[in-house]
């Protein structure tokens, strides 16, 4: 059983890698590490994890009082450090014990080993472990929107369509960032043919294009479109994917999502007050984030997400940090998962998740 578990976490886990969403915050680390690494690794945090297993997939929470959160040091984690500082100083309403990672593989293994209650992953991974923990977690919210942005000091692009011809440079072959580059590509009628896609294997060496080639076009999440653009005062982000993608969708369709928030299925059935909780303090924290940029980047900074705050306050505006949750979470996130889906299966876990993945409460 433990080896059949651990063969089936390890090639989740090593999915969600490929399929890349984790890139909006691993991309984001201070060693500038690109989302899709690690596959070694995950394969062993995934072993960790089912050695810990009985029979059931995701083990009973032993402490439904105190919820174990975990996020990513990205995005994510900067709409959470509200929330953090509150709980660190006794003030928030819930009981928190907070853990940030570098690699989602880490908190995919704790999830499934009932380690943490909460996690803020990317939300492909999320599918992936709803399959592979059969329907052990659910989606409480949708914490990160699209962070993705076409950068150049090329005036001439001004939609998808103007990329046909030119080179465009990123990270990330096989990744969510290039499935939402195809998926874009071929809403505007274009392909991959129409476009030379020069591949790096992490999202600073883009930036090292960038500035080294004036005419040159990347394809980089926040806050590594801030840095670029710190080092070549040229730059300007010329295309933001989030946008590009909400034109090729109908009135109230899908979103271009990055983060979600999942919460193991026991405290949902044991404590949904707890879970419910945190959502509104998650909400309250991001909605603070958004409106108090500064006060947020000293926090950014001293919780080492970003290394310094001045360009925390610059990244931050770009970072689509959310809290949305309910039938609206719903609807962006099923269109989201079902583009990947068209795009490669695997992505998603093999199948798309059913209504069970998305927690909706009264």
């Amino acid at each position: 059983m433990k080896k059949t578990m651990t063969m089936l976490l390890a090639c989740a886990i090593t999915a969600a890698s490929l399929a890349g969403c984790s890139g909006a915050d691993k991309t984001q680390t201070a060693a500038e590490k690109e989302a899709v690494e690690e596959t070694t690794a995950a394969e062993t945090a995934a072993e960790t994890a089912a050695e810990k297993e009985t029979s059931e997939a995701v083990k009973p929470d032993s402490d439904a009082e105190t919820l174990r959160v975990g996020s990513l040091k990205g995005p994510t984690t900067i709409g959470l450090v509200s929330l953090m500082d509150k709980a660190s100083n006794g003030e928030s309403e819930g009981a928190y014990e907070f853990t940030m990672a570098a690699d989602a593989s880490e908190l995919a293994a704790q999830v499934v080993s009932g380690d943490l209650d909460i996690a803020l992953v990317p939300a492909n991974l999320a599918s992936v472990l709803y399959q592979k923990t059969k329907q052990g977690i659910e989606v409480i919210d949708i914490n990160t929107l699209g962070v993705l942005y076409v950068v150049s000091a090329d005036d001439s692009i001004h939609n998808i369509g103007d990329l046909k011809g030119k080179t465009l440079y990123m990270t990330g072959k096989g990744t969510t960032p290039d499935y939402v580059l195809q998926y874009l590509l071929k809403a505007n009628s274009l392909s991959t043919d129409d476009v030379t896609i020069e591949y790096k294997s992490e999202a600073a060496e883009v930036a090292a294009v960038l500035k080294e080639q004036e005419d040159a076009i990347g394809l980089l999440p926040q806050p590594f479109v801030t840095a670029a653009m710190a080092q070549n005062e040229n730059l300007k982000m010329v295309l933001d994917l989030t946008e590009e993608w909400d034109k090729t969708q109908p009135e109230n369709g899908s979103s271009l999502v990055t983060g979600v928030t999942v919460c193991r299925k026991e405290v949902l059935e044991e404590n949904p007050e707890a879970a419910e909780l945190f959502v509104k303090e998650h909400g309250e924290s991001a909605e603070w984030v958004n409106a108090n940029v500064t006060d947020a980047a000293e926090l950014v900074a001293a919780a080492g997400i970003i290394e310094k705050a001045p360009i925390a306050v610059k990244a931050i505006p770009y970072c689509s940090i959310v809290c949305i949750d309910g039938e609206d979470m719903k609807t962006r996130l099923s269109g989201y998962l079902e583009a990947l889906y068209e795009m490669d299966p695997s992505a998603v876990g093999g199948q798309m998740p059913d209504d069970g993945f998305y927690y909706l409460h009264e």
